[in-house]
């Protein structure tokens, strides 16, 4: 797995560098979907990032955000990426966006690359390797009382019908910790906690280009991510619950009484 981590790394540092090249600059944004944007630095992110996998390993599939002829194999390995984390964030300047790359082999998460493009620090991980970032090797936090908690959040902003339930879920757990933040990057979300800067996260209708690094992160890191119902399909749903382990047991219990089986066939 050494060869493959050496790789994610070459790739999502010349991502990251794409987008730090175009950072400030006008850009020509498209709609993929309403509130969901793309703009020629994802675009340009992506063919770097996915030029390097194509040339090191030709048959290995490949899941990308900005690629609609993108397909999730049922077998053997395949490169999940995000050439840019927080494209909203990017266009208005503000400094949370990330790159992400990861593998997933027989469909667990396997090795990944969290770079945080404005701040110049990269999170890496490999199964059984540990997880490290630039300072070295990262942990997760000792927090065990929520009372003392910081939890990361995103807003369902593609699923919208979601809101109110979510708003619901929010208080509840806004009321319950010392505080609560949605940047608007989840894969920095995952690897914040992994780093234990914060203490967990949860958020709905995410993708798995969005998840996938910062699972293998995380984990490596001595913390936990499930669904909703405490289950594996995260990746699959976009449904996460995530944390040190005392957090993560928390959150779930929380976030499966306001999202029960939230996706059909679930749970």
């Amino acid at each position: 797995m050494e060869q493959e981590l050496k790789l994610a790394i070459e790739a999502a540092e010349a991502g990251a560098q794409v987008v730090r090249s175009l950072w400030g600059k006008a850009h020509r944004v498209e709609h993929k979907r309403r509130f969901d944007f793309v703009t020629e630095a994802d675009k340009a992110s992506q063919e770097a990032i996915t030029a390097l996998i194509r040339r090191s390993f030709p048959d290995h599939a490949i899941l990308a955000e900005e690629d609609a002829h993108s397909s999730w194999p049922v077998e053997g390995p395949v490169w999940v990426i995000d050439p840019l984390d927080g494209t909203t964030n990017f266009i208005h300047g503000y400094k949370q966006v990330g790159v992400s790359v990861g593998l997933v082999v027989g469909g667990r998460p396997v090795v990944g690359v969290v770079v945080d493009v404005a701040h110049g620090e990269r999170f890496w991980a490999g199964r059984g390797m540990g997880a490290w970032s630039n300072e070295g090797r990262i942990r997760v936090s000792g927090v065990e009382d929520p009372a003392q908690a910081l939890v990361l959040t995103g807003f369902p902003f593609r699923e919208k019908q979601l809101l109110d339930p979510y708003l619901d879920l929010f208080k509840e757990i806004f009321l319950a910790t010392s505080g609560v933040r949605r940047a608007g990057a989840a894969a920095l979300d995952l690897v914040h906690v992994a780093a234990g800067r914060a203490d967990g996260f949860w958020e709905l209708g995410l993708k798995p280009w969005d998840l996938a690094a910062g699972m293998v992160i995380l984990e490596e890191a001595g913390g936990v991510w499930s669904d909703f119902e405490g289950g594996d399909g995260a990746l699959w749903s976009g449904d996460i619950v995530a944390g040190n382990p005392g957090i993560h047991r928390w959150l779930k219990e929380i976030c499966s009484r306001y999202f029960p089986r939230l996706r059909p066939g679930q749970g």
